[in-house]
């Protein structure tokens, strides 16, 4: 199977947008953000994809001629797909997310209803237009995405919070039947490749100013600085004794519900091998520090404040966490 798929207007050629951005979304950005997730998940999955940003027009009808262009170019392949995002006028209010068509009726019905699952937004469905240049000019099948409304604050809230499943949902249509039976998926990602996985909500923890655990709380794995001299701060913060708060907060850093049996503590402490942490289409390693949060909590996953900030969460925000990054030596 091959799919080409494009994000929508251009480098040059805006589209539209939210104010303020942030919150809202710019929708050039959001779609290349997209249409990259999107192709990680096809890859995954086994399908060859062909992936398009316009980054040369300087108008409309250009950008339109290059992107068709572009997908007509890419020889026999069975689906051309456009991403973008909807704009009305300014709201809190939630508006929703639908597929426009051309010929492709049960495809657009079929990725309408997947995005308005993972997303949680409104499902506005499928909607037939003839009038467009993308949808007309393809010679392939063709549909093209309004994710969400990016001027809609709580669209805009929705997206960055379910990025990750709205991309997936989005490739596992495309790739319908392609997909084997009996595979299994988390999040794109092979079973086996990863001996921890989970995705949930995040807190913050660790480091001076972390009220949140006590002077002298220690760490489940960790024992001493010279065990991980990469994790802390130079000096023992004042008065206290404990390594929670001695903790680096500029490191990327993670504590997880770790299962002991799977993966130990001596192997959970090997600097060799790191976690990758994911959020709103952005990852980064990150080392394992800490057993928690509690349970009680809700939460699957604690994070150094500056891996909080580089991935852009905050407190309750879903993250997910696959560990070991690498095969460790």
């Amino acid at each position: 199977m091959k799919i080409c798929i494009s994000s929508g207007h251009g480098k040059y050629i805006r589209g539209a947008s939210g104010n303020p951005v942030p919150p809202h979304l710019d929708e050039v950005d959001s779609a290349r953000r997209v249409v990259e997730h999107v192709a990680d998940y096809l890859g995954s999955l086994g399908v060859d994809v062909m992936v398009y940003h316009d980054d040369v027009s300087t108008t409309q009808s250009d950008n339109l001629d290059r992107i068709v262009d572009w997908h007509n170019s890419q020889g026999p392949h069975d689906y051309d797909v456009s991403v973008h995002f909807n704009a009305f006028e300014q709201t809190t209010k939630p508006m929703g997310t639908e597929v426009l068509y051309t010929t492709q009726d049960e495809l657009a019905e079929e990725l309408a209803d997947a995005m308005a699952l993972a997303g949680g937004f409104i499902n506005r469905g499928p909607k037939q237009r003839t009038d467009l240049a993308f949808l007309n000019g393809t010679t392939e099948p063709a549909v093209l995405l309004e994710v969400c409304f990016c001027d809609s604050t709580e669209d805009s809230r929705l997206f960055h919070q379910n990025f990750d499943a709205i991309c997936e949902s989005i490739a596992m249509t495309l790739a319908g039947e392609e997909v084997e039976e009996g595979t299994e998926l988390d999040e794109g990602i092979p079973a086996g490749d990863y001996l921890f996985q989970a995705k949930g909500k995040c807190s913050h923890f660790g480091g001076p100013d972390d009220q949140g655990v006590s002077e002298d709380e220690n760490l489940a794995f960790i024992f001493d600085v010279d065990d991980a001299p990469h994790l802390f701060l130079p000096e023992q913060p004042k008065d206290t004794t404990g390594l929670a708060r001695r903790l680096n907060p500029g490191v990327f850093y993670v504590a997880c519900r770790w299962n002991y049996d799977i993966t130990s503590k001596e192997m959970l402490a090997n600097p060799m091998a790191q976690a990758v942490v994911r959020a709103h289409g952005s990852e980064f390693l990150a080392w394992p520090s800490d057993w928690g949060p509690h349970g009680d909590t809700d939460r699957i996953a604690d994070l150094s404040p500056a891996l909080m900030t580089a991935l852009g969460v905050r407190t309750d925000d879903v993250v997910e966490v696959l560990y070991p990054a690498r095969t460790m030596g």
